[in-house]
This record gives structure tokens, sequence and C-alpha cells, in this order.
């Protein structure tokens, strides 16, 4: 079957399945619904635990199933984990994995932890076969939009109050970084009596800008014609190092998307400039990115960005 994390609670307390995979790549998220699959387990009598690190595709799997066949000296039930970071097993993982979750069941619970499964992964015959003996999660993040909403429910459940300017700076400083925020909460419990109401001026004092973002967020804000957060984005994408190239790759992808779709040029700052010009603005920024002209790619990234917003922040200059 396939489960949500909102779901998972609910299902535990009908049954233990028999094999379990967590899939995703939001931290938080992904080991809370891990944690919440362990105390199950230990509530049902599954005492031991082996953990496996899967970090390419021929690693370990002999270990794996030697311990699924094998019987405990210290416990009548235990817990096969398999953290697998990339999601592929390789052939002989998933011939391995096959095995193991024909041998789990009352004695023996199967738990796989991957990062967020492609879509060629998401119809392996491990994937199906798993799904039949036990439960998929897909652990998705948390969209920006219902960001503040799931703050405030992590607010209540550490015993505080916060108001909407509260919620939506830690949004900005959080987004696309759920443990950061979970932290900053935690830490304003510790600081504030039990019931405080927390305003933007508590968060502020507390928190640091934690938010982490990727290429695909910034394609989001684009496409939202949401120049500010289209900028901050960028800024957070060059402190961490991302590459200017990157960048403006995946820009590249939407401002081609739009053009498949008729350019859209309607939206809340003004239409679009042509896709020419879009194109001339890009050409530069790969130009400047690979030392070919002067400049800053990033200043360049920033002015491609804003007008694929819908604003025009400089007249065009003609090469002369």
């Amino acid at each position: 079957m396939k489960l949500s994390l909102d779901e998972l609670p609910a299902q535990l307390a009908q049954r233990l399945l028999p094999a379990y995979l967590i899939s995703g790549d939001e931290p938080l998220r992904v080991g809370e619904a891990s944690d919440l699959i362990r105390a199950r387990a230990r509530a049902a009598g599954y005492e031991e635990r082996e953990v496996f690190f899967i970090e390419r595709a021929g690693a370990v799997w002999d270990e794996v199933q030697q311990s699924a066949q094998s019987l405990s000296l210290f416990a009548n039930r235990r817990v096969i984990e398999i953290r697998m970071p990339t999601g592929k097993p390789g052939v002989n993982g998933a011939a391995a994995l096959l095995r193991v979750m024909a041998a789990a069941g009352d004695e023996l619970l199967l738990l796989v932890i991957t990062g967020k499964l492609e879509r060629e992964t998401q119809g392996a015959e491990w994937v199906r076969a798993l799904q039949a003996r036990g439960a998929w999660l897909p652990i998705w993040p948390i969209a920006r939009a219902q960001l503040p909403q799931w703050l405030q429910a992590r607010f209540r459940a550490a015993g505080l109050r916060a108001d909407e300017e509260a919620l939506e700076l830690l949004a900005e400083r959080s987004e696309g970084n759920l443990l950061a925020a979970q932290q900053e909460i935690e830490k304003l419990a510790l600081l504030l009596p039990p019931g405080a109401a927390v305003s933007a001026t508590e968060v502020a004092a507390s928190s640091a800008d934690s938010a982490r973002f990727d290429v695909f967020q910034l394609g989001e804000a684009v496409r939202a014609m949401e120049p500010g957060r289209s900028l901050r984005i960028l800024a957070g994408l060059q402190a961490e190092g991302a590459e200017a190239l990157l960048v403006l790759w995946g820009l590249l992808r939407i401002m081609h998307g739009l053009q498949a779709s008729g350019f859209s040029p309607a939206g809340r700052t003004g239409p679009r400039p042509s896709f020419a010009r879009l194109a001339a603005r890009a050409a530069r920024v790969d130009r400047v990115a690979k030392g070919l002209e002067r400049g800053d790619a990033w200043d360049e990234l920033a002015l491609l960005a804003v007008e694929l917003c819908g604003l025009r922040p400089l007249p065009w200059l003609r090469a002369g």
C-alpha cells in the first residue's frame, strides 16, 4: 500500500506491517516517520535492530541477507533497517531486498529508508513487492504556501501560540529547511513560558536565516512572477556554493516551458519580455559564467530572473 505521513499513525495503531519503505529528501519528516515505525516495533517486542548503510550498489548486501536468515541470540523479534540514500540498490541489491522481504513477518521487520525515488525507480520490482508486503511512504517537502500552517501546528505541539507575523517570518527564514524551523521552535519553547504568545520580535531575536533553497524552488518563484522571492532564493543558492550554470539551466527550463505554453504574458508584476529578449539575456549569463565576457554571473542571473518575473530592471544594452 501507499501511505502519507499523516496516515501512518492510524495504520500503525491498526497493525504493524512486515515491511516499510520511507523515501524523501526532507530529513525531519523522514526521521519522524522512521521514529514512529521504530517505536511501534519496540512496543510489539522487536527489541533488536540492525542498521545497514548502502553507499554503493554492491556493498554489504551479503551481510543483509545473512542477517535476515540468521536467528537472533538476544531477541525473538528484530528490525533490519537499510539506509540507501540513492534509492538504487543495483541488480544484486534488488534481488537481496526481494529475499529479505520474503523473510519478513512476525519475527522480522524490514525498514528501508531512501532519498527521493526517481520515477523509473518507483516502478522497480523491489518497490512494487514492498508495497505488496507492506507500505511505501513517499515524503514530500512542505509547500511554501502551507508552511505557516505547518509551523503553527508545531508551535501548538510545543505549547506556544504564534501570531501571523511570527509564522511568516519563520517561514521565510527556514524555507526548505524544516529541521531548522523545528529547532527554532524548540529553542523558543525553552526560552518562553508555556502558553506564551510568540511574536515576530521573539522569532527575529532567536532565529538565524536558515533557508535552504534549490533550483526548483527558484523555478516556482519565477513561474509565480515573484521577483523578491526569486532574488532571495538566488542569494541563498549563491551563498550555498551552487554553480551559476546549473542555476541558468533551471531558468532555461522555465523559459522553454513558458514558450511551449504560450508564454503566459499576464502576471502580477507586468508582462514578461519576449522569449527572444530573455534568450539573449540567458546567452549573456552563459558567456559571463564561462569567462567569455566581463561581468558577474550572479548579477546577470538576477537580471534574468526579475525579467522573467515581468520587471524591466535596466534598459537593454546592445553590444557595440
